[in-house]
């Protein structure tokens, strides 16, 4: 397919270049009909009645338009014009997208006319993004397969490990503490499948209200206490006193994401900084780490849907790929932003920017 693109013609145009066709091809046919009928009236020398030479010129003149017509088809198909054709194609094309065949792209160089054109194109465009949805189905369905086959199989193995009635009390609730642990992993990861598709869907329960957010913050940090504290981390807190309109179950996912992901990927005795400031008509939430960092080639990405950037450390740390993708969505349905980023002394930064309600500043 050419990569021209036709410059669209506008209705009035359109009807103004029929409109004058149709009108050529009156008077056309009427010419020709006057010559026809003169050309009879020398050798035949015919006494024509009153009226008589008007009623012969109508008469060919129908006949004129009525081979005109009959004659249109193969003379479109010789300029590479056929509506028919077109109607063809674009049934054909249609009938292979209901049956799942969304690689469908018709030729859009053969120049059709008004609507045909249109048509023509609107289906290549709904065809191409019938493709790219399928591609996504297909990309999520692999990737939550993968995701459920791990735990799944230590599952199974583990189960028939304990069938063995000579392991030691010690071996068998080491076993036992692997098949929990498993078991959490999956069911967190189902609850934030259901979470994300709900969050995607148009018909999320958003339920504002006005609260203090550096208070939510700090409620979070201290929830995880025993964490931070079993790791000896250096944690400090910058948090200006910020009155928010929002979803607060949802921020409240977004904020321990982010600080249990700084928490998890921070070694021990490294440092973390979480902070809450006013900037212009909104306000900016920043959760940084000295941790490994991000690598390059992995900030474009890190807010999809599974994607991991160190596999065998998020499947060690018990990772499904689903948080920061939650994070992201929650942040845009409250019309903020969300962005990662190296931290000046190493480590992972991520910044996230609200806007603030006027009438709760």
């Amino acid at each position: 397919m050419s990569g021209r693109t036709r410059k669209p013609r506008s209705r009035a145009g359109l009807f103004a270049k029929r409109l004058i066709g149709v009108a050529m091809l009156f008077f056309g046919s009427g010419s020709v009909s006057y010559l026809i009928v003169e050309a009879l009236d020398p050798p035949y020398r015919i006494d024509w009645p009153n009226y008589g030479r008007e009623m012969l010129v109508l008469a060919v003149m129908v006949l004129v338009l009525f081979l005109f017509l009959l004659l249109l088809r193969p003379l479109m198909l010789l300029l590479g014009k056929d509506p028919g054709g077109v109607w063809r194609e674009v049934n054909d094309a249609m009938r292979r997208i209901g049956r799942g065949d969304f690689e469908v792209l018709l030729d859009e160089d053969k120049r059709y006319d008004g609507e045909f054109g249109k048509l023509v194109e609107h289906l290549n465009d709904m065809a191409r993004n019938l493709q790219q949805m399928e591609l996504l189905r297909q990309e999520f369905i692999s990737n939550v397969s993968h995701e459920i086959q791990s735990p799944f199989t230590s599952l199974r193995g583990f189960a028939a490990a304990l069938q063995n009635e000579q392991l030691t009390p010690e071996e068998r609730r080491h076993y036992l503490s692997i098949i929990e642990i498993e078991s959490i992993r999956l069911s967190r990861l189902s609850d934030n499948l259901l979470k994300l598709t709900s969050l995607e869907s148009e018909h999320y329960p958003f339920d504002r209200r006005s609260y203090r957010l550096d208070a939510q913050i700090r409620h979070l940090v201290l929830a995880c206490e025993p964490q931070w504290l079993d790791k000896r981390l250096d944690l400090e807190l910058d948090l200006e006193p910020v009155k928010l309109e929002a979803d607060e179950d949802l921020l409240n996912q977004v904020w321990s994401n982010l600080i249990q992901n700084a928490i998890k990927f921070t070694p021990e005795g490294g440092s973390l900084h979480v902070g809450l400031i006013r900037e212009g008509k909104g306000v900016v939430v920043t959760v940084t780490d000295s941790g490994p960092g991000i690598a390059d080639e992995d900030l474009p990405r890190i807010f999809e849907r599974f994607y991991k950037g160190d596999k065998s450390r998020s499947r060690a740390a018990g990772g499904s790929g689903l948080g920061l993708s939650i994070v992201k969505k929650a942040v845009e349905l409250h019309g903020g932003t969300v962005s990662a980023g190296a931290a000046a002394g190493g480590g992972a930064r991520f910044r996230v920017e609200l806007p603030v309600s006027p009438a709760v500043e």
